[in-house]
Order: C-alpha cells, then structure tokens, then sequence
C-alpha cells in the first residue's frame, strides 16, 4: 500500500514539475511568442600596411593584417551602452522590438518606453555576437520582428563600428604626427626669429653682407701695402743714389707719409676707434653670428619637415578599416524563436531537477 502511494507521488510530482511546465512553455513558444527574423553580419578590424616602393620592389611589404586589440576594443565597444544609443537614436529600437505587444508575447517583446539599461538589457538578448579571438573574427545574429528591420540594425551596426575603427584610426594617425608636427613648428618658429634678426640687422646697418665688405677693405689694404713696400724701395734708392737735398726724397718720404696715414685709417676702420664705437669687425662678427644661427635653423627646419613628411606617410601607409566577411542578410523565414530547441532545455532542466528532487525525498526516507 505504501509502495504504491509512493509511486503515485513520484507520478504526480512528475507531471507537477515536468509535464505542466514543459506543456506550459509549448503552449506559449508555438501560441503566444511571436515570430522573430535574424539577420547575420560579420567583420573584422583589418591593418593596411603598404610599404615604401624600395620595400615594394624588393617583394618585403606586408599588404595587410588583423589587429587583436582593436578587435578587442570593437569587441566590448558592440556590447555598450554607447552603440546601443547610437542605434537607437537612428532607428528607434524600442518601437522595433515591441511591435509585438507585450501583453501578447511578455518574455520575447520589448516593455516601452523603459530606460536605456533595459534597453541594454534586451539588446543583450536580441544580438548575438560571436568573437574568434584567434582569427579575430566577429559575427552577430541580430533578431527583429521584421525581416527588413533586423537587417537595418545589422547595416547600422556596421556603419557605427566602422565609424569606430575609423575614430581609432584617426586617434593613432594624430599620435603619430603630432611630435612631429610640434618639431615643426618649433624649427619654422626659430627659422623665422632668425630671419627677423638678420633683417633688423640689416636695416640697422645699412649693410647686406659685411664679410664683401670686409674683403673690399682687405683687398684696398693690401694694394696699399703693395705701394708703400714700392715707395719704401723708392725711397732707399734715392738716398743711396742721390744727395740729401734731392727735393724727390722730400717727395717720396711724403708719398711714404701719406700711404701709412691711409693704412692707418682703414685699420681703425676694420678695428675699433679710439671713441669705442663698433666698427667692421664687430659688425662682421654679429653679421657672423646671425648668419650661423639663421643657416642653423634652415637646417633643423629642413630636418623637421622631412620627419613630419615621413611621419605622416607613415600613418597613411598604417590604416586601420573594417572589412565585412558577412554583409548583413535578409531572412526569408521565421527560424526564432527556436521553439524545439527551447522546449527541449526546459523539458530537460525540469527533469534534471525533478530527477534530484525524488533522489533526494528516497534519501531522506532511507535514513529513517
């Protein structure tokens, strides 16, 4: 009597915990849940790296590549808050997911207007993504209740995350030229302060190049050496040749006088005059010094803007880019939800917990 009392509450408690919930969820998946459309869409971050025409022509430039920590980055960035948003803002999520009324389909359907984590939350459920961290490839299987609008959110995910990479693109292109670009500056700034000096100094003086000069007055000092060492030699023949009173040595010597005289004069202008005024050597020197500091910086000008140039071919040649192994599909028939398979798991976990309930009670009723 007892055995069979005993099997009469295993029985009932069988259809209690398993049949009744597995007939419940059969009645809602193929009477009350609506159908749902999936669109699939795939892509990966790729990295075109097109070498130089030397690496070129020597057959060594690596076309392209796949960057693990974009993906990564592109990865989390499709679970966000942010992208949610976005897509939101572009094609209105919450009236997509809740053309079927809550009050019809309550698990499936979306409960408006609700705030945007309960929208993060549903977009949890209605995307699917699947990331291969080895080939660095993401697909998503986007539902909807219509066909046409799941494949609308999966063009539109498409185009935010590739606006995305590109944001990322753009960030490490500037990253790479901005030292570069600021060397630049820099070099331009000093050329010009340069170039400002040696003009004010310029208009200042009068002068252009003080160095022409400085050799104009080189080359008079030497022609006057030249005609003083001849008058010195006229000089000693005449003393030797003639008398004293020969009025041509008064005439000479004069000639002698008036040379050195000269000499003098266009030494004190090369130097510096007895009232401390700058002459031509002061003015060659500070001529000298600008000169150097301008050529100076023309050089480091030159130097800068041929890193900034291969910093920026550099970045050019670095892209990164979203290239699309899947286009966003359009389905043509409802395969969501998946009813079998959905009332399959809960038959199952019904079962796996009724199983261990009975195990338990014959348990507790053995040690007794």
């Amino acid at each position: 009597m007892r055995t069979r009392r005993r099997h009469w509450l295993v029985a009932l408690s069988f259809m209690i915990m398993v049949v009744a919930p597995a007939a419940l969820s059969a009645w809602y998946l193929w009477t009350r849940a609506a159908d749902q459309y999936a669109s699939f869409v795939g892509f990966s971050v790729r990295t075109e790296e097109a070498g130089s025409a030397i690496e070129i022509l020597g057959g060594i430039t690596d076309l392209s590549g796949s960057s693990s920590s974009d993906t990564d980055i592109l990865y989390e960035f499709l679970q966000g808050q942010e992208l949610v948003r976005l897509v939101d803002d572009r094609l209105d999520l919450r009236a997509i997911w809740s053309r079927v009324s809550p009050e019809k389909d309550p698990v499936f359907a979306f409960h408006p207007p609700g705030t945007i984590e309960d929208l993060v939350d549903h977009w949890a459920r209605k995307v699917r993504i699947y990331y291969d961290s080895g080939t660095g490839l993401i697909d998503l299987r986007i539902l909807a209740y219509d066909p046409a609008d799941a494949q609308r959110i999966a063009q539109e995910v498409f185009e935010q995350s590739s606006a995305m990479i590109n944001a990322l693109s753009a960030v490490a292109r500037e990253d790479a030229i901005g030292y570069a670009r600021d060397e630049l500056a820099q070099a331009e700034e000093r050329l010009t302060g340069a170039r400002v000096a040696l003009t004010a100094f310029r208009n200042r003086t009068q002068i252009v190049d003080p160095t022409i000069d400085t050799q104009g007055q080189m080359g008079l000092l030497n022609t006057l050496q030249a005609q003083l060492a001849e008058a010195l030699i006229e000089l000693d023949i005449l003393r030797e040749t003639t008398r004293e009173s020969d009025p041509r040595i008064v005439q000479v010597e004069r000639r002698v006088s008036v040379i050195e005289n000269r000499i003098a004069q266009e030494r004190a202008v090369l130097g510096t005059s007895a009232a401390g005024d700058s002459a031509f050597a002061d003015l060659v020197g500070e001529y000298e010094r600008l000169a150097t500091d301008q050529e100076f910086a023309a050089q480091a000008y030159t130097a800068a803007l041929a890193a900034f140039d291969s910093a920026r071919n550099e970045a050019r040649r670095q892209s990164r880019y979203l290239a699309a192994h899947v286009r966003p599909t359009l389905s043509e028939a409802s395969r969501y939800p998946e009813r079998v398979v959905l009332l399959s798991m809960i038959t199952l976990f019904a079962f796996l917990i009724w199983a261990a309930v009975v195990l338990v009670a014959y348990s507790l009723r053995d040690r007794r």
